[in-house]
């Protein structure tokens, strides 16, 4: 009968005009992600977002392969405009899909590094159909096709900067940027 006896003291009412004495739990001194209003946050998706308009690559190649089974075909897209708005980049251009092009609006958040990509044509080859997008969840690197309708797998688009130049080297000392994932 033990074990049942400090139940039935928790769960006894407390009169209505008693005091509990409360005190703060000890700081630990490894806690210093949070402050006394809540969490810090550092990255500016906004200045991410005017950067990488002004740097984005604006031709990319590839290759686009149905999941069904299909063999690679080569993928060109251009960008038009890149404009920041906010934490998101409005993208505009052309993609062209084994030699046939289309207007491509998208997005790309600077956040979160999704992608989504509309072709705005009514025929596409490849079972590229009007209706379906490209969503890519590391950028431009590696999308995949959404089609419109179940019975189409979609695919796999991959693309890679046609002019692309890595970034020029930091001086002695100087430290790159780290860059959360989420």
């Amino acid at each position: 009968m033990t074990p049942v006896l400090p139940l039935l003291l928790a769960a006894s009412a407390v009169p209505v005009g008693s005091f509990v004495p409360f005190t703060l739990p000890p700081a630990s001194p490894l806690d210093t992600s949070f402050s006394e209003t809540g969490p810090v946050e550092t990255f500016d998706p906004v200045g991410r977002a005017v950067l990488l308009a002004a740097q984005l690559p604006r031709q990319w190649r590839g290759s686009y392969q149905a999941f069904g089974g299909g063999v690679p075909t080569p993928v060109e897209l251009r960008l038009d405009t890149v404009t920041a708005m906010g934490q998101m980049i409005d993208l505009r251009g052309t993609l062209t899909v084994g030699g046939t092009s289309s207007p491509v609006q998208g997005n790309l958040n600077a956040k979160s590094d999704q992608l989504e990509l509309i072709p705005l044509i009514d025929t596409l080859t490849l079972g590229l159909e009007p209706g379906g997008d490209f969503l890519g969840l590391q950028g431009f690197s590696l999308m995949g096709w959404n089609a419109p309708r179940l019975t189409n797998p979609g695919g796999r688009l991959v693309l890679d900067p046609v002019n692309f130049s890595p970034p020029a080297s930091r001086p002695a000392g100087q430290v790159a940027p780290v860059r959360g994932l989420w």
